[in-house]
């Protein structure tokens, strides 16, 4: 009788864990990691996610961000941007819709934040991040001079390593989802058709973005509460009248004095440029004008009756035109938060590395306040 000859049965189809429908759960590096672009991103992914969902939370955050009445308000900022902006002219029709552009502005970073740190539709929120910075660019440091001295072209080529890479990387939602999607569709026991599973993945990309989306909505909600909640009080508006432009001058390079003042019952008409009546600037208010000098927005401030100081309002940090929040007394530039002294124009708040140049300034017996050369 033959003897029945033992074979050990072959591995199983499904057995080998090293094809990618078989690690899709995996956290695992691919081999020689420092070669493979998702290895080599990772830190740029981080970096960039965290630094936007902390700027869309930040926003939410600042109870003044939504306020249109906050001289730090959105659409205070935008009015600021407009006078510089190459894009002024949809600036002018965004600052009617101040509060709804700063909400999209704040879900927009931390919806992208959110994609870079998640990697989830990668290639995508590349794409938004970076029409977020071009836009930041044409409106904040569209004039910094030289260019590279403004942060926000910069932050536009650094999406652009993800916007090609697209997705797959490591420790991303992509990279798990396709993998994932790979493997059910190996299990079916029959060819997987190329669509099928393009459709399968896209589908499941969408209802993960719409979870995450879900929870970013509660989470930047409640983030929003509380910053209103522990923020202290909303800043109020700061209407400031207008004493009209002076009469222009060849423009200064000089630096200006300190500032000076001078009471109305000096009994002498100083030198300079008439810019208005002095009774148009309300006690411990301010008035806006165009100096005579530079052509720049300055203010007048009028601490206590008959004292007057002024400075040129475009802030040395990125030039936007700073406003006067009568209830601190300080100087505020809306685009950065960036807060000068209302008496000499020092920085009390950073961005801002110097201060306000002062304008110097006189009162006339005859009631008109004067710019001094």
């Amino acid at each position: 009788m033959a003897q029945r000859q033992m074979t050990r049965p072959g591995p199983s189809p499904r057995s080998d864990r090293g094809r990618p429908e078989d690690r899709w759960l995996s956290l695992s590096l691919p081999p020689d990691p420092l070669r493979a672009p998702g290895v080599i991103l990772l830190p740029l992914r981080a970096f960039l996610g965290i630094t936007f969902c902390f700027a869309g939370l930040q926003k939410l955050a600042n109870k003044n961000f939504l306020n249109s009445a906050s001289p730090a308000s959105i659409q205070a900022q935008i009015i600021a941007y407009e006078r510089t902006s190459p894009i002024h002219r949809l600036l002018a029709v965004l600052a009617h819709f101040g509060p709804l552009v700063g909400l999209g502005i704040a879900f927009a970073e931390l919806a992208v934040g959110l994609g870079a740190l998640l990697g989830l539709w990668t290639r995508l929120s590349a794409l938004l991040g970076m029409a977020i910075t071009f836009g930041l660019f044409l409106t904040v440091s569209f004039h910094s001079n030289p260019y590279y001295t403004g942060a926000d072209i910069v932050w536009f080529f650094a999406w652009t390593p993800l916007l090609l890479a697209g997705s797959g990387g490591v420790w991303s939602l992509d990279a798990v989802i396709e993998a994932f999607v790979a493997h059910r569709v190996a299990g079916l026991r029959r060819a997987p058709d190329p669509e099928d599973v393009a459709r399968r993945t896209v589908v499941l990309k969408g209802l993960t973005a719409g979870a995450v989306g879900a929870g970013a909505l509660v989470f930047g909600g409640i983030v929003a509460a509380v910053g209103r909640a522990m923020g202290g009080p909303a800043a109020r508006s700061t209407t400031t009248p207008n004493l009209g432009p002076g009469a222009g001058t060849s423009p200064s390079t000089t630096a200006a004095p300190a500032p000076t003042t001078t009471a109305a019952s000096s009994g002498s008409k100083p030198a300079g440029v008439a810019i208005g009546p002095a009774r148009d600037v309300p006690a411990g208010g301010a008035a806006s004008f165009q100096d005579p000098g530079s052509g720049d927005p300055a203010l007048v401030i009028q601490p206590a009756r008959g004292e007057f100081v002024a400075f040129d309002a475009i802030c040395p940090h990125a030039g936007c035109t700073v406003e006067y929040a009568a209830s601190d007394g300080v100087l505020v530039c809306p685009c950065h938060g960036s807060q000068f002294s209302a008496k000499s124009g020092a920085v009390e708040v950073g961005p801002a590395q110097t201060g306000l140049r002062a304008i110097k300034i006189a009162e006339g017996s005859d009631g008109q306040l004067y710019v001094q050369s």
